[in-house]
């Protein structure tokens, strides 16, 4: 894959009801909890493994890419980045607050990251995001999986992970040719 394409699936998981005489009312299905998926999304970096790790734990770098966009940070990022340790990322927009929460689950450095992830506009959804990241000869493949997503904001997360990734990379670009500069 080629660095600045990243690209993102998702799948459902097949319907519980089947609209079948006797498993419930065909006319009316019971009411049942919203149906989940998983988002997947891949990116190549040509930055090395360790170096595209560091960047989802250190709170500078992360308000760069970080759910942010490319003409605004993110106001206030914190970190606490052990096992067990908590994020809360704010973005603050015009005319709106989002916020992001979640603990850290699982931390292998520089390979692999997972941490549940809350939103403030769906509090009651707590997702599960792993961030496996391989060391290749020119960079580092990094494959993110997102559970546990409602149905309905799949193909808003998907699209919005492609965007954090290609942040991710475009903030690790910028930094190396800041970096390529001031030795010169």
């Amino acid at each position: 894959m080629k660095s600045g394409s990243p690209t993102a699936t998702w799948s459902a998981a097949p319907d519980a009801w089947d609209g079948a005489p006797g498993t419930r009312t065909a006319e009316r299905p019971a009411r049942r909890p919203p149906q989940r998926v998983v988002v997947h999304a891949e990116h190549h970096f040509r930055a090395p493994a360790a170096r595209v790790f560091a960047a989802w734990l250190d709170p500078d770098v992360a308000r760069q890419w970080l759910f942010a966009t490319a003409t605004r940070p993110l106001a206030s990022v914190e970190i606490d980045a052990r096992i067990g340790g908590s994020f809360c990322l704010v973005d603050r927009g015009i005319g709106r607050i989002a916020e992001y929460r979640g603990t850290y689950v699982d931390i292998a450095r520089p390979r692999r990251l997972a941490f549940t992830l809350v939103i403030d506009r769906h509090p009651q959804v707590v997702t599960r995001v792993g961030v496996e990241i391989a060391p290749q000869r020119n960079g580092c493949e990094l494959t993110l999986t997102h559970e546990n997503v409602p149905l309905h904001d799949a193909v808003d997360i998907e699209g919005r992970w492609t965007g954090v990734l290609y942040g991710l990379d475009a903030t690790l670009e910028r930094s190396s040719r800041r970096l390529t500069t001031s030795r010169s």
